[in-house]
């Protein structure tokens, strides 16, 4: 079950000035970016695209079938997005394209500059312990689903782009910086979710490991950094430099987590839920999730019902 975001779509190009109906390009070129919005309105079967630039698209409308990586065709829907990498060709479907229900997709190349200045910058800003232990992105974990933040990022950079200021390339600039970071960010804790494996540093997949093993306790960080001969200032550093996140947020998520398990089950009182997750107060714990999730714990339940 997810709660993806879907940036809000720019106005179609007028039926007058198409100058073609699959994938109908739209540019706006700044000094260390280009935005591309596709508009596809008829159905079509492996399109041919490429970039020599990173690209960060993502689905505004409609449907496609994306085809990467000599991987099997996988849907991209409204609230998704994809990394690609430079030179790397993608193939696309539209299999349910009409004139009537067009898709719509942007597609961000960004400098491979803007990239290393970013990556250098949290490199040199929030480094990671060990040698060869560095903020990066991942290519092989190319897809995610928008979360609010990310929307109105995307949002404010099509919007910038598409503005007439005299100040666009500064402020693009400054809100690509925020755009790699949060989904660099967004990529590391996906990792750390799905495969603890990857974690480099042996305090912190112990610190993971405890707070795992209690998380349906009051967690008290002062107790579980004297468990691992950390101060709590040096607790949130560590959380800080390896996650990009504070300790207490990474407690909330994984608290959120499993709320959500216990959400699957349409009879269970939100007022339980939020007890077995470890919230003293249920009003928290729903002020929380609706943060996080962008609907409330009882909005999700119904979600999940709704979809067996």
């Amino acid at each position: 079950m997810s709660n993806k975001k879907v940036p809000i779509s720019p106005n179609l190009t007028n039926e007058k000035l198409l100058k073609t109906l699959v994938e109908n390009r739209t540019i706006y070129n700044l000094e260390n970016c280009e935005l591309n919005l596709f508009e596809t309105y008829q159905k079509s079967a492996l399109v041919p695209l490429q970039f020599s630039d990173l690209v960060v698209t993502s689905m505004l409308k409609g449907k496609k079938v994306m085809h990467l990586f000599d991987k099997e065709g996988f849907d991209y829907l409204p609230g998704e997005s994809v990394i690609i990498p430079s030179n790397v060709e993608m193939k696309i479907d539209f299999p349910e394209a009409t004139f009537d229900n067009p898709t719509q997709c942007l597609a961000l190349a960004i400098d491979n500059k803007k990239i290393v200045d970013t990556l250098n910058f949290l490199n040199e800003k929030y480094p990671k312990e060990g040698n060869k232990n560095f903020w990066q992105l991942d290519a092989t974990n190319f897809y995610f689903e928008n979360n609010e933040e990310m929307a109105v990022l995307i949002n404010k950079i099509i919007n910038i782009c598409q503005s007439t200021s005299i100040f666009k390339d500064t402020l693009a600039d400054l809100s690509l910086q925020e755009l790699l970071v949060k989904i660099i960010q967004s990529q590391t804790l996906k990792g750390v979710s799905e495969d603890t494996s990857q974690i480099s540093n042996p305090t912190l997949l112990h610190l993971i490991s405890i707070i795992r093993e209690n998380i349906g306790n009051k967690i008290e960080l002062k107790e579980i950094a004297k468990k691992t001969g950390l101060s709590t200032s040096s607790l949130y550093r560590l959380f800080k430099n390896e996650l990009g996140i504070s300790p207490v947020e990474f407690v909330i998520l994984e608290k959120i987590k499993l709320a959500k398990r216990y959400l699957a089950n349409k009879d269970v009182y939100i007022k339980n839920v939020s007890y077995e997750a470890g919230f003293e107060d249920s009003n928290y714990f729903i002020r929380l999730f609706k943060h996080y999730e962008g609907i409330t714990p009882k909005q999700y339940q119904q979600l999940l019902h709704k979809k067996q």
